[in-house]
């Protein structure tokens, strides 16, 4: 096992000049068709992406309820159902208020895994404060078009208005619950609080289901450190996901100018940023001269030029029996360049390296947000555009 080394930064963000950010270049994403769209791949052929809904605005996230209905997390605040192909026009009610900031908003949303007998509905999101925001987590209990006695069960601190600090949910095997909190990047430059474990900035943290620390949690009892900490130096995390088989928890995050990262998480390591990364600022200089460090756990998987990955989900269904085991991660964009997400399919060996890579629906030249296999074994997909679309996976014939 690596030692865990986490060395103390020198802090000069506030020295810098701070230096805009460069745009990326292409025009908007072309409007999405009414499909469906047939297309082949490497090893599964015959497919057809079918659009099941559209109208959604900039949506984050997906779950399947038992009766066949899907929830979707819209960024602004709103969470819609879908049902036999209509997105119902009046949201549930009771959600939190939620910060509506480019970068903030209404994001996961998890069911518990007695979900069929309590109703018990799990939501992450940017939670106002008078000139910033703070990542939180919400328990409500769903009871027809609403949520009823919902209660907040964790907030972190503080963060800027600008900062990226992207959350997911998710259940583990053994009942309790992971959420990231993004590492708080603020105009491109290495935030230090990732690397600090005073701050939930830069973790995934880990808790029982009424927001309480387990015993067991890595840090627990450790002077100096947040006792909900599982582990430690993330950028943005935009894909959680526990293994079908494994029980392993998979996630994946954002790098700046590329070193986006597929990681598996182990209790109490370090992941490096930003001492640590294949990335560059937005302004183009090396982030840090290091790609390795001992103490710091290397990547499954990267990106360079940065593909903005956002979901991630490993296939385990019978429709597509050629893909059992593949990653799928969405895209945002590719090198900076507008009009360019795809779903990212990677084959990887029974260690979790990458052997193959291919891109999906990259024709469609939409950005995608989300991607989960549903109970069926199908894929939907979330495209993240302003009239967004929910699209379903599926064989041609």
């Amino acid at each position: 096992m690596k030692r865990l080394i986490i060395p103390m930064l020198v802090v000069i963000v506030a020295a810098l000049p701070i230096v805009a950010r460069s745009q990326p270049a292409g025009g908007p994403s072309p409007a999405l068709g009414a499909g469906p769209f047939v297309f082949d791949t490497a090893e599964q052929h015959k497919l057809r992406a079918v659009v099941v809904a559209t109208g959604l605005s900039h949506p984050w996230s997906m779950a399947f309820l038992p009766d066949g209905g899907i929830l979707v997390t819209e960024r602004d605040g709103r969470l819609r159902i879908v049902r036999n192909g209509v997105l119902s026009p009046q949201p549930i009610s009771g959600v939190p208020e939620v910060s509506k900031a480019r970068l903030a908003g209404l994001m996961d949303i998890a069911f518990h895994p007695q979900f069929a007998t309590n109703r018990l509905v799990y939501l992450t999101y940017s939670k106002p404060d008078p000139v910033t925001y703070k990542t939180a987590l919400a328990r409500g209990r769903l009871e027809g078009n609403k949520l009823v006695d919902v209660r907040e069960l964790f907030q972190s601190e503080a963060h800027w208005k600008d900062a990226a600090s992207a959350s997911r949910v998710v259940f583990g095997s053994d009942g309790t619950l992971f959420m990231s909190i993004g590492g708080a990047t603020v105009f491109g430059q290495s935030d230090k609080h990732a690397q600090d474990p005073n701050f939930y900035s830069g973790k995934i943290i880990r808790l029982r289901d009424d927001g309480s620390v387990p015993a067991d949690n890595p840090f627990v009892g450790r002077a100096g450190y947040k006792p909900e900490i599982y582990s430690l130096g993330h950028r943005n995390v935009l894909g959680l996901f526990v293994h079908p088989e494994t029980g392993e928890l998979w996630e994946n995050e954002n790098g700046p100018l590329g070193g986006d990262e597929v990681n598996v998480i182990r209790a109490g390591r370090n992941y490096g940023w930003p001492l640590v990364t294949y990335g560059r600022t937005y302004q183009g200089p090396r982030v840090s001269d290091k790609a390795e460090m001992e103490g710091m756990e290397e990547p499954k998987v990267f990106w360079v030029p940065s593909i903005a990955p956002s979901g991630l989900t490993i296939y385990s269904g019978s429709q597509f029996p050629n893909w059992k085991g593949n990653i799928f991660v969405g895209s945002l964009r590719v090198g900076e360049i507008t009009g360019t997400g795809h779903l990212q399919r990677i084959v990887v060996t029974n260690r979790g390296e990458a052997l193959r890579r291919e891109m999906l629906l990259v024709d469609l030249k939409q950005r995608v947000r989300d991607v989960r296999q549903s109970p069926d074994g199908f894929l939907y997909i979330l495209t993240e555009e302003d009239n967004a679309a929910l699209i379903r996976l599926e064989p041609a014939q």
